[in-house]
Parts: C-alpha cells; sequence; structure tokens
C-alpha cells in the first residue's frame, strides 16, 4: 500500500532517521548470531516480520528503524536485518510507519461490549482502530466482584482487545448493603472485605472507587480505607473518581485529599481517574491539585493520574444534575420526589433548586448537550438543554426534570478549560486514558486525538506519547511483559502512520472509528491488517498473578 509522504516538519520531530540505529536500541534474543552484512540463507522461523519501521519501545527513548520478528505471541526479535535472519509467513512493509506497543488504556467502560453475545462488540473495535490493545474495566467503583466468571466468559466467548479487571467499592458495597444510605456494620464489613479479597485473589489488579456516585457517595473515608487496605497487602493499586470534581460537595481539592489520605492510610498506590477541574468555580485549580500530588509523590507516595484530551465530561442527567440525597432508592424514587403534588411541593422544590444550581456549576444550559437515550427516554439527541428548554418553553430545570420523569439521558458535558487540560497533560504522571463510554468521542477517538493536540499541534514528543499510553500504564497497573516492545514480551503492537493517525468522532457523530492504525496485533494475532478489521479474537482476560499477592487467597 502507498503511504503519503510526511511533511517535514513531521520527520523532523518525529522520525530521526539512522541516528537512533544504536545498540542501545537493538534488541536480541540472547545469543543470537549476527546477521547483519551476511549473504546466508534465513535460517529461522517467525510468523510476522515487520520490517523497516520507526520503531519505539514504550521507554521514552528516541525511535530508531528496526525490524521486529513475532514468533507465536510473542516478539521475537528486534534489531536490523531481520529478513536475513527469518523465514517469515508474512512480512510487512512499516517504512514510514511508527511501530509502537500497543497502547494501553487505564479507564474504560467497555466490559458490557466484551461481555456481549455479539462477536462485533466483542471485537472492541472503537478501542482496536484507536490502537489500544488493553483496556482496563471495572472502573469508577462498578466493577463487577465476580471476575473469575468475568474472565472465564472472555475464554469462552473470545475477546478483540485484552482486558484487565478493578473490583468495584460500589459493587461490594451494593451487594452487601443494597442502595441504603448508611454505614456497614461489623458484620456487614467483614463481609465487603470478604468480597474484596475474594476478588483480588481472583485476579483483579486493584479497587475501583466512584465515590460521587451513589450509592457509593454515602460511604464514609474509614470504610473506602478498609477496602482500600486488603487490595494494598495483595499488591493492588486504588483507582478513584473523586468523591468531588467541582463544587458538589467537598470541592475537587477536599476530594482529592480525600484520595490521597486513603492511599497512605491503606498503604497502596493511587490513581486518580480522568484528573479534570470540573466548571468555571473550580476552573484553574488544576494548579493546586498539581501542588497536591507532587508534594505527595515528594514525600514517597505513588500518586499518578489518566486523562481524556477532551473538553466535555460524558455523565447522565441524573448523575450530573440531581443531589445525591435525592436519588437514595434509583430513579424510581426520584420521581416519587419529584411528584408535583401538594403533599410532595417541599421535596420537589428542594430537588429544583439543587439542579439549578448544577446546571450553572456546570456552566450553564447551552454546554449539556444530550447524546444518548436511556431508560425509555425520548429526549432529543444532538441538542442542548438549552434548545431543549427553549422549544418546550420551559426553564432549563423543569426541561431536565421532564426527560427525568420519563427516563434519563446520556449527556456531553462541556464544564473544563482548556489551560487546565493542559496544566494537567505535562505532569509526568499523567497517562493517557478515554473513560470511554456509549454516545461520548472519547470511545473512539481520544488516544489519536490525543495524539493530534499534543504531538501535532503541542510541544510534546512523540516518543514521551507513546509512553503516556503504554510503557507508562503498565508500570502502573503492574502489567507483566506488556506495554514496551523487548524481546520475550507479548506482541501486542500497533503500527500507524503518524500523518493520519487521527480523529474522525464528533460529539454530535460519537461513533465514528479513527484512522490511521494501519496494522494491530494483539498476543501476536493481527487484529487490523491493512487497516482492515480481520474478525480475528485474539485478546486475553488479563489477571495478576496469585505469586504477586499476600497469602491470604
Amino acid at each position: 500500500m502507498k503511504r503519503p509522504r510526511l511533511a517535514i516538519a513531521l520527520l523532523a520531530a518525529v522520525l530521526c532517521g539512522s541516528a537512533c540505529q544504536s545498540t542501545q536500541n537493538t534488541l536480541e534474543a540472547p545469543g543470537a548470531p549476527d546477521t547483519q552484512g551476511t549473504s546466508a540463507a534465513p535460517t529461522e522461523r517467525a510468523d510476522i516480520l515487520i520490517i523497516g519501521g520507526q520503531v519505539f519501545d514504550g521507554t521514552g527513548a528516541p525511535g530508531a528503524v528496526q525490524d521486529i520478528a513475532i514468533r507465536g505471541d510473542v516478539i521475537h526479535y528486534i534489531g536490523p536485518n531481520a529478513s536475513a535472519r527469518y523465514r517469515a509467513s508474512r512480512t510487512i512493509d512499516a517504512s514510514g510507519l511508527i511501530v509502537s506497543p500497543g497502547f494501553i488504556d487505564p479507564h474504560t467502560h467497555a466490559g458490557s461490549d466484551l461481555a456481549s453475545p455479539d462477536s462485533e462488540r466483542r471485537a472492541n473495535l472503537p478501542f482496536a482502530y484507536q490502537g489500544v490493545t488493553t483496556v482496563m474495566t471495572g472502573n469508577d467503583g462498578f466493577g463487577s466482584h465476580e471476575i473469575a466468571a468475568l474472565a472465564q466468559s472472555a475464554r469462552d466467548q473470545r475477546i478483540g482487545t485484552n482486558t484487565a479487571y478493578l473490583v468495584g467499592f460500589g459493587s461490594v458495597r451494593r451487594a452487601v448493603l443494597g442502595t441504603a444510605n448508611r454505614g456497614p456494620d461489623a458484620a456487614e464489613a467483614a463481609q465487603m472485605e470478604s468480597l474484596t479479597r475474594n476478588a483480588m485473589c481472583a485476579g483483579a489488579w486493584g479497587l475501583s472507587a466512584g465515590l460521587y456516585y451513589v450509592p457509593q457517595s454515602y460511604s464514609k473515608t474509614d470504610e473506602v480505607i478498609a477496602l482500600a487496605r486488603i487490595a494494598g497487602e495483595m499488591g493492588g493499586y486504588y483507582d478513584t473518581h473523586l468523591r468531588d470534581e467541582s463544587t458538589y460537595n467537598v470541592t475537587v481539592t477536599g476530594a482529592l485529599s480525600e484520595a490521597l489520605e486513603i492511599g497512605r492510610e491503606a498503604d497502596l498506590p493511587v490513581h486518580i481517574a480522568h484528573i479534570k477541574a470540573l466548571g468555571p468555580a473550580v476552573w484553574g485549580h488544576s494548579a493546586r491539585m498539581i501542588a497536591m500530588i507532587e508534594a505527595a509523590r515528594a514525600s514517597g507516595q505513588r500518586v499518578t493520574a489518566d486523562q481524556y484530551p477532551w473538553e466535555a465530561s460524558g455523565t447522565r442527567i441524573s448523575n450530573a444534575l440531581v443531589p445525591r440525597w435525592a436519588l437514595e432508592g434509583g430513579l424510581e424514587a426520584l420521581r416519587e420526589r419529584l411528584a408535583d403534588t401538594p403533599a410532595n411541593a417541599a421535596n420537589r422544590l428542594s430537588i429544583r433548586e439543587a439542579m439549578i444550581e448544577a446546571v450553572a456549576r456546570r456552566g450553564g444550559a447551552d454546554r449539556l448537550l444530550v447524546t444518548g437515550q436511556l431508560s425509555g427516554s425520548n429526549a432529543p439527541l444532538g441538542k442542548t438543554l438549552a434548545e431543549i428548554a427553549q422549544a418546550s418553553s420551559a426553564e432549563p430545570v423543569d426541561a431536565a426534570i421532564a426527560i427525568l420523569a420519563e427516563g434519563d439521558a446520556r449527556l456531553a458535558s462541556f464544564n473544563m478549560s482548556r489551560e487546565d487540560i493542559a496544566a494537567f497533560a505535562d505532569q509526568e504522571w499523567v497517562v493517557t486514558g478515554s473513560d470511554g463510554s456509549t454516545g461520548h468521542p472519547r470511545k473512539y477517538a481520544s488516544f489519536p486525538k490525543a495524539y493530534r493536540d499534543l504531538v501535532m499541534a503541542g510541544n510534546m514528543d512523540l516518543a514521551r506519547f507513546i509512553r503516556r499510553s503504554s510503557g507508562l500504564t503498565a508500570d502502573i497497573i503492574g502489567f507483566d511483559r506488556r506495554g514496551y516492545l523487548r524481546t520475550g514480551y507479548f506482541a501486542d503492537i500497533t503500527v500507524f502512520d503518524p500523518a493520519r493517525f487521527a480523529p474522525n468522532a464528533t460529539y454530535r457523530e460519537p461513533r465514528e472509528l479513527s484512522s490511521g492504525v494501519v496494522h494491530l496485533f494483539v498476543n501476536g494475532a493481527a487484529v487490523i491488517r491493512d487497516e482492515t478489521h480481520t474478525r480475528a479474537l485474539p485478546g486475553r482476560p488479563l489477571l495478576k498473578h496469585a505469586s504477586l499477592k499476600d497469602t491470604q487467597c
């Protein structure tokens, strides 16, 4: 396939040519003979050769023009002149292309797709076409504690990308307490700890929490620490959607302080999910948040974060606008509290006033775009709450209440400043993530958008972008032999065209696959070949090894 010529500026910034071909960047299997400059016929077998591409290994080191030999599910060789050494079933000419470790997304909501009876959904194409070979699921505290069952289902049905699991604080709490707005008694606390321990023993990589969401928002800090301590004792980390990303309750800096406290008290690494400062009231607070995290890291605490490159978050009307207390018991209980009756006037007024404040907190009704219908809703898609209200001659808050009366709706909430996004992106401890969920372009386009924003239109070098999308993320999670291009490592490899790697999804058309990934390998099998999905499902459930855990299992 003929590739477009790269612009001079891109060549200067991305490709470093023969100067990068050093001993430091040439990796060979131990004891491999030097075939450079020989004319002997190839003597070793490989399944796939990738030749002539600019190879970035995921460490942050500059790229070098090298070849890669794949045998089975692992990388067998990285270095020069692989075709002189290997006989391969297939050879890919990657000249002019970037060869990198498969990207790893630490925060997704791909679990329902990967568990679907539909093989097209299990192929996980929204992520594959971004160059992603591994997704984490179970984030925001929603992850099932039935880790063994999830993994067995993935093996039985087969999936397109690798997946790993977090046990969700919310699912554990709900299993024991339901949606009750109270703390556990001693017996219930012990039951929650047992569920968490069993999930970690079954292969979870850590505990996730979404303390902003009901019923997790009803928990006290000590309740979270108790479960996080178990995850930490067993080698896991704490992944958290902060209790507040704005000014809903404790404020974003107060919520960050709580997360750092949980990490210290439970003695485990803290990973901040989709780090942001949400809404005009906290724009600029990125500086304070960064200073808090830097201070914690300087004291020896392990703190990292992921970030998606979008100005709009993705949520639901109920989550964005309704006060937490009014959601106890779910949407049906909320509708009872919103009933327009004399006996219910006080409840309705209180909820309505809180929702007006929430609309303002998120920058106004013109910043809330409906992107999906939920639970029987007929909310107009592609319209802002302001437009919906105008069409019905209603106040925005009443338009939102009318939608909640029949269901719920997904929102793209335009509530972040570019300055805060850039400030977080510049930190060495921030990695690329999508928070990929239905109805938002981040599910289909976060990695190429981050590349376009940070590398093509920014000042981040390509090696660093690849590291924050692969190797560093693997280190944060704790993956073994993934995230880097090294001999003996699993062959999760992305081959993309640096001139054409780009997002196509938008807020109004959020389901457009991204462009520019020419080849994608998962465990050595081609998932994308010449930009076309092969229909292969070679992904695996990645479970935390028992040898890394406490003897409690």
